[in-house]
């Protein structure tokens, strides 16, 4: 199967050449027969890559030592789903996953566009399938996935090596969460490829106005949402399975996916200002090349050893590669804005600073700023190095004290920038819009400071969060007011089909939504509490506010391939019994490293107890750490709705027939005037 898949990644490699060759070649003579052939040829590409990661699953899945990869990253008694997530476990085998998806985006781009687009589909065709070459060439000659294991004889002659047990796979891996987040994060960070592709076609065919935007938007809404969620799943994982109690250190992996996501966000609100008025062209088009460009980058840190983190895969000298990838990536579109700027530019000017076109573009600044500041924090410390030799780490204190600021401003520009009007907005407008949501906000900041909120950024970011909420939820009522009127419709029915009427429009609300919810809850982390407990005997008892925990016994149990120390904690909230947690402690064989936590965690809406225990030496005493956590449930529950907004946004608009409608008073008719 290792012959297999190896084949299989030499074909890739010469079917990729000539689907590039012969789209270019095919535009240029306009040649319908060679263009279709660029077209199957990519399609080829996929399944010649298909066939290659497919071959490596199997190879994992029969135990296959002979291939280092296998080895290294498997072995026997390993769980199924872990031999799966181990594919894209280790170096090689990310990177042929992430080969992987590109090749299936791009045969379905092709597939969708087959008949459309006859001028730019062969440079899209091109330019994506240059990328899948790209990385076809680092798996045959860089990291093979399907090399053999071999060992270096006394006498200097290289001899085949299988060892009956692979080495495992890292235990901080072994999470079920690491099954799901790694793919959507390649899903969403590959995904903004095909936008990318299409931005380049127009600009070699000139057509820059709204079709390559119209074309690519649910694409650019996929990888966007995909990557966000994947992003969020991250957290999750780092929550549950490093035993720190929390779930955002700005680890330089983690800031890698965040940019080019910051960007992409940027990107969506900025292409909206292009369909109605025309505007930001050149916005635009730099936007999604900054964009791919920095999914290509940070693929390259986690890859690459550039960085430190937990996240990152062993040191490689793939860097220069990639670098050198990127360069030419930027220097070709970079090349060609600039050659086609008389074709870039706007078919209107700004109207006012107090305009939905214009809160996009400060949303768009803010954006950059704040993916520059992640950026330069997350590289000073090689910047550094290279300077004068020494190291200089840039830890969560620079990045929270730029980023939060940023981040409740464009908390802020969610809320107020949907309900602007194009052009210029009204005094009346604007009175009627955030009088109410303003005044109800600031008088709930008066509760939350009496409440004990006497953080200042987590006090505004509460305050902020209402005012938002509360201007969705009025839009929501407003439309489903003046349609259950206009309708006949039951109130919730309008709601339903409100929706479904306007997709973009009020998925975009929920997905703000969704926004308010995760503030709500990273405010909570300005209140969370560490209490170590060194050295907690069997009955021990201690408190942290209205809870009270009780260790009930300690013990050992053994896994599918690991031994694990566990403690029994009682958990009582105000005396009466609500939960039994059980921490473990684990060590996995096969690996010659420190033992994982594996936390318990109580949540409820308010707050998360989270405990960890750090193993027994005597089976009678433990070492304990516990974290009080306000607030963390609204992240997830926040990353849910932004998933379904997400959804929704990319549904087409549904044609719904109402009831009979029904007679209303003049006041009424006024009422439902204003809402609409």
């Amino acid at each position: 199967m290792a012959q297999l898949g190896q084949f299989a990644l030499a074909i890739a490699f010469i079917v990729a050449i000539y689907a590039i060759v012969a789209s270019l070649i095919g535009i240029r003579s306009r040649n319908d027969k060679l263009i279709a052939s660029g077209r199957n040829a990519a399609i080829c590409n996929c399944i010649a890559i298909t066939t290659a990661i497919f071959s490596l699953g199997y190879l994992f899945l029969t135990n296959d030592f002979s291939v280092a990869y296998v080895a290294a990253h498997s072995s026997v008694d390993l769980p199924l789903h872990f031999k799966i997530s181990s594919v894209w476990g280790g170096q090689e085998g990310s990177l042929l996953f992430w080969s992987w998806i590109l090749t299936v985006y791009t045969a379905l781009v092709i597939v969708q566009n087959r008949t459309k687009h006859r001028s730019m589909m062969p440079y899209v065709t091109a330019v994506l399938t240059a990328t899948s070459l790209f990385f076809t060439a680092m798996h045959l000659f860089v990291v093979n996935p399907f090399k053999v294991g071999a060992i270096q004889m006394p006498g200097g002659a290289i001899s085949l090596f299988r060892p009956s047990d692979g080495v495992g796979l890292n235990p901080l891996l072994q999470d079920t969460l690491m099954v799901i987040h790694p793919p959507m994060l390649y899903t969403g960070m590959v995904g903004l490829a095909v936008p990318y592709a299409f931005a380049i076609a127009a600009l070699i065919t000139r057509q820059l106005g709204d079709t390559w935007i119209r074309t690519t938007r649910r694409w650019t809404m996929a990888a966007w949402g995909i990557l966000g969620i994947g992003i969020l799943l991250g957290g999750k994982w780092a929550y549950r399975e490093l035993g720190w109690g929390g779930y955002w250190a700005w680890d330089p992996v983690e800031n890698a996916s965040l940019m080019p996501w910051l960007i992409g966000t940027a990107f969506l609100h900025s292409v909206m200002v292009q369909e109605k008025k025309g505007m930001l062209k050149i916005w635009n088009v730099v936007l999604i090349v900054a964009a791919y460009t920095m999914s290509i980058f940070g693929t390259t840190l986690t890859r690459s050893g550039l960085v430190d983190s937990v996240h990152a895969f062993a040191k490689s000298d793939i860097g220069g590669y990639f670098m050198a990838f990127i360069i030419v990536t930027i220097s070709g579109a970079l090349y060609l804005i600039l050659d086609r700027l008389p074709y870039l530019k706007p078919d209107s000017q700004m109207g006012s600073v107090v305009s939905r076109e214009s809160s996009f573009m400060f949303n768009n600044l803010v954006l950059l700023v704040s993916c520059f500041a992640i950026l330069w924090g997350t590289m000073f410390p090689v910047l550094s190095e290279w300077y004068n030799g020494n190291k200089i780490t840039v830890g969560a204190p620079f990045f929270n004290r730029v980023n939060v600021p940023i981040a409740i401003f464009l908390l802020f520009l969610t809320g107020v920038g949907p309900l602007l009007a194009w052009r210029k907005a009204s005094t009346n407008s604007l009175k009627r819009n955030f009088l109410i949501p303003a005044l109800i906000a600031l008088a709930s900041g008066i509760p939350l400071y009496l409440l004990g909120v006497n953080h200042f950024y987590a006090w505004l970011s509460l305050v902020m969060s209402i005012f938002v909420g509360i201007t969705i939820i009025r839009e929501f009522y407003k439309g489903a007011q003046a349609r259950a009127y206009g309708t006949g419709e039951r109130f919730h029915e309008a709601i339903v089909n409100l929706t479904l009427r306007n997709t973009r429009r009020y998925g975009g609300y929920i997905i703000h939504f969704g926004f308010v919810l995760l503030f709500i809850g990273w405010s909570g982390q300005a209140f969370s509490e560490k209490i170590r407990l060194p050295e907690s005997r069997i009955g021990a008892k201690f408190q942290v506010h209205q809870y009270d925990m009780r260790v009930e016994n300690m013990g050992v149990r053994e896994g599918p391939n690991y031994l694990a120390q566990y403690a029994s904690v009682s958990l009582y909230e105000y005396g009466k019994k609500i939960a039994v947690m059980a921490p473990e402690w684990r060590k996995y064989g096969g690996r010659d490293q420190q033992g994982t936590t594996e936390v318990s965690i109580h949540s409820t809406l308010k707050t998360d107890i989270y405990l960890v225990f750090q193993g027994s030496t005597d089976g009678v005493t433990g070492d304990f750490t516990i974290y009080y956590n306000p607030l963390v449930m609204w992240v997830w529950i926040g990353g849910t709705i932004l998933g379904l907004g997400t959804v929704i946004a990319m549904l087409p608009n549904k044609q719904t027939a109402g009831r009979k409608p029904q007679a209303i008073s003049n006041k009424e008719s006024e009422e439902v005037e204003h809402a609409v």
